[in-house]
C-alpha cells in the first residue's frame, strides 16, 4: 500500500533527503520510498516511479513529501519517527557544540559574523545565482557547491569577484581545501606546502590524498568549476588563484589540473605559467605531454602530478613512476577481454578511459550520456553523471545503482575485469566498502559456478584521517578478492595488465624552460590574500553537515538555515530579484 507523509513548510536539502531515502528504504517491509521536497519537477519524479499520490499533488514546493509503499500501515509510524529522527541530528552540531550558529537571514548571519569572508553554498541551483551575488554584494568570496547555475550566472557572478577582488569557486564545485580547514566533499588532508587549483572535484581528491599519503601536505586547494577553462567563462577563477598563489609565502609548489579545457583558455594559463616564480605542475586531462620544462612540469595522470609536486617540495630528482602491477596470472591479449568500469567520480572516469584508449589504441570513445567509453567491449561509467543521479542519491552515497550495473555486464563473455573506485572523504558514504560487500561476494560466487574468471579491480582515493578508516576499508574489499590500488592510474594499469595489454610509461625529457614575460600586473587583492593565508570564517548556506566539518577543525562559521524565499514561487523569487537589481537569466 502506498502511504504519504507530508511536512508542510519543512524545507530540507535535496543531499540530506537523499540520505533519509537511504535509511527508509533498508527498513523490513518497505518495498519502495521516495522523500523530495514537493516541487513540479520531483512530482514528475514522483509519478515516473509509480508513487503519485493526490496529497502529494495537494503539496507546495516548500513542503517535504515521503511517499512510502509499505507492507503494512503499521509501518507509516515507524517511518515518520525514523524521519523525524534523522532530521533532528542533522540539525545538531557535533559533539553537542553549544556554540554553534544558526540564522535565518542573511541579516542575523551577518549580525552573527560581521568578519566573515567566506560563503559556502549548497541550495538548489535555481536560487543560488542570487544568493551568491548577495555575498559578493557583502564581500564575501564564494564557494558554489549547487550546480545547475547557468553558464550566463556564473560569468556574471565571476566578473563581478574580479573586479571586487574577491574569488567564486564554483558552480558545481564540490571539494575545496582553505588553509587546511576541508569544503564540501572533501578528504581530511594534512596541512603543507602544495597548492593546488583544479577545475575538477575528485580530479583535486585524488591529488591531495595521494600528496597526503606520500607524507606531504596542502595548503590551499582552489576549486573553480568545471566549466571555469570553458572559452565562454575564460578561466576567471583559475587565473585569479594561479595569481595568488604565486603570492602566497605558505606554498612552494603549485599544481594545476582540468579536465579538457578550451584550447584558447589553455593557452592563456600556459603563458601565465611560463612568467610563474614557483615551480608548477600542469595536468590538462587527456593531452599526452612528452616532456618537462625546467620548474615547469606537464604530468599525464593525476598520480604523476601529485608524485612530481611532492619531489619538488623536497627538492627530489624528477623520475617516472617505477610501479608495476604484480600480476600472477590474468587472460592473454588474444582472449579478447575487456574492461567493465563503473566511477563515481566523473574526472577519474576520465583519466581510466584516456589510459585505456592510449594503452589499446582505440581512437573512437562511443560517448553518450553517463558513458565516458563504450566501444568494442570497453565500458567506462560516470555513474555521477546527471542522467542517473536525477531523482536518485550520488552514487558516493549510495552502492545500488552500480552493484546493478556489475551485475548486469556479468552476464557478457567479454568482461575480464570490473573496475571501480572507492572515494573517502567528507559527504561520502560512511562504509562503502562494507555496503558493495554483498553485492560483489555474491557476484565473485556466481562466475565461480559458472567457472569463469572475472577479477575486480579498485582505486581507494583517501586518507589516514577520513572517518572511514582508509585501512579497513581498504582491508573489508581485499579479504573478499578484490585487487586494490592506491591511485586511480595504478588501478587502471592493473587492469590493462590482467587483459594482457600493459601500459608502458615513459620517461620525459627535462627542457629548458620557456621564459615568456607578460606585461600584466598580477597584482593580489587584501581579500584573497586573507582567505588563503587565515582559516576561513565562513556563512554556510545549505548543508548543515558542511558546517559540522568547519567545527571540527575549529573554524569559525554561522549556520544558514535557508529555504526558498517567497515559499519558492519562481515567478515571486523572479520579481523581488528584479527589484533588488539581479540580472539573472532564468530557465
Amino acid at each position: 500500500m502506498i502511504k504519504t507523509i507530508i511536512r508542510k513548510g519543512s524545507y530540507q536539502d535535496s543531499v540530506v533527503l537523499m540520505l533519509l531515502t537511504n535509511k527508509i528504504s533498508a527498513m523490513e517491509g518497505i518495498h519502495k520510498v521516495s522523500i523530495m521536497m514537493a516541487t513540479p519537477a520531483n512530482k514528475d519524479l514522483f509519478k515516473a516511479s509509480g508513487l503519485e499520490t493526490p496529497e502529494l499533488m495537494e503539496a507546495q514546493s516548500n513542503d517535504m513529501a515521503v511517499v512510502v509503499d509499505v507492507e503494512s500501515e503499521e509501518l507509516v509510524g515507524q517511518v515518520l519517527k525514523e524521519t523525524e529522527e534523522f532530521l533532528n541530528n542533522q540539525s545538531k552540531s557535533p559533539a553537542g557544540n553549544e556554540e554553534s550558529q544558526t540564522v535565518s537571514s542573511w541579516e542575523q548571519a551577518l549580525k552573527k559574523m560581521p568578519d566573515a569572508n567566506l560563503a559556502v553554498l549548497s541550495i538548489p541551483g535555481m536560487y543560488a545565482a542570487a544568493e551568491a551575488d548577495r555575498a559578493l554584494d557583502e564581500n564575501l568570496n564564494v564557494f558554489i557547491f549547487s550546480d545547475n547555475v547557468s553558464k550566463k550566472d556564473e560569468i556574471y557572478l565571476k566578473q563581478k569577484a574580479h573586479e571586487k577582488g574577491l574569488l567564486v569557486m564554483g558552480p558545481d564545485c564540490g571539494t575545496g581545501i582553505i588553509k587546511g580547514v576541508p569544503i564540501a566533499f572533501t578528504n581530511h588532508v594534512r596541512l603543507g606546502k602544495i597548492g593546488v587549483i583544479g577545475a575538477s572535484g575528485t580530479g583535486i581528491q585524488e591529488v591531495t590524498t595521494i600528496i597526503d599519503r606520500l607524507g606531504e601536505g596542502v595548503a590551499n586547494a582552489i576549486g573553480t568549476g568545471g566549466r571555469d577553462l570553458s572559452a565562454e567563462v575564460g578561466g576567471i577563477t583559475m587565473l585569479d588563484a594561479i595569481d595568488a598563489m604565486e603570492k602566497d609565502s605558505q606554498v612552494e609548489v603549485v599544481v594545476i589540473l582540468s579536465k579538457p579545457p578550451a584550447k584558447e583558455v589553455r593557452d592563456v594559463i600556459v603563458k601565465r605559467l611560463w612568467d610563474y616564480e614557483k615551480p608548477v605542475v600542469t595536468l590538462f586531462l587527456g593531452e599526452k605531454p612528452e616532456i618537462h620544462e625546467e620548474n615547469f612540469y606537464h604530468a599525464y595522470t593525476l598520480d604523476e602530478a601529485a608524485r612530481i609536486a611532492v619531489s619538488l617540495v623536497r627538492n627530489e630528482e624528477i623520475v617516472k613512476d617505477s610501479w608495476k602491477p604484480e600480476i600472477q596470472e590474468g587472460f592473454k591479449k588474444e582472449d579478447n577481454k575487456t574492461i567493465k568500469g563503473y566511477y563515481s567520480g566523473g574526472t577519474l572516469a576520465a583519466e581510466a578511459v584516456m589510459l585505456i584508449k592510449d594503452t589499446i589504441g582505440i581512437t573512437s570513445g562511443g560517448k553518450r550520456e553517463g558513458y565516458m567509453l563504450n566501444t568494442q567491449g570497453y565500458t567506462i561509467i560516470d555513474l555521477g553523471d546527471d542522467v542517473y543521479t536525477v531523482g536518485k542519491p550520488h552514487p558516493m552515497i549510495d552502492p545500488t545503482n552500480r552493484i546493478a550495473c556489475m551485475k548486469q555486464v556479468l552476464e557478457e563473455e567479454q568482461t575480464g575485469v570490473i573496475l571501480f573506485d572507492l572515494v573517502l572523504g567528507y559527504g561520502s558514504h560512511e562504509d562503502m566498502a562494507g555496503a558493495l560487500a554483498p553485492g560483489i561476494m555474491d557476484m565473485m560466487e556466481q562466475v565461480k559456478k559458472q567457472g569463469r574468471k572475472v577479477y575486480f579491480v579498485a582505486a581507494i582515493c583517501g586518507t589516514n584521517g577520513d572517518k572511514q578508516n582508509y585501512n579497513l576499508q581498504k582491508k573489508k574489499l581485499e579479504d573478499m578478492g578484490v585487487i586494490l590500488c592506491t591511485s586511480n592510474k595504478r588501478a587502471v594499469e592493473t587492469a590493462l595488465c590482467l587483459i594482457g595489454h600493459p601500459h608502458v610509461e615513459k620517461e620525459k625529457t627535462i627542457l629548458p624552460r620557456e621564459k615568456v614575460k607578460t606585461d600584466k600586473d598580477h597584482a593580489v587583492s587584501k581579500q584573497i590574500m586573507e582567505l588563503l593565508t587565515q582559516k576561513p570564517r565562513v556563512i554556510n548556506i545549505g548543508l548543515k553537515s558542511f558546517t559540522n566539518v568547519l567545527e571540527e577543525f575549529s573554524c569559525k562559521a554561522v549556520q544558514y538555515q535557508w529555504a526558498p524565499p517567497a515559499g519558492g514561487d519562481l515567478e515571486m523569487i523572479k520579481v523581488l530579484q528584479y527589484l533588488r537589481g539581479h540580472k539573472f537569466s532564468r530557465k
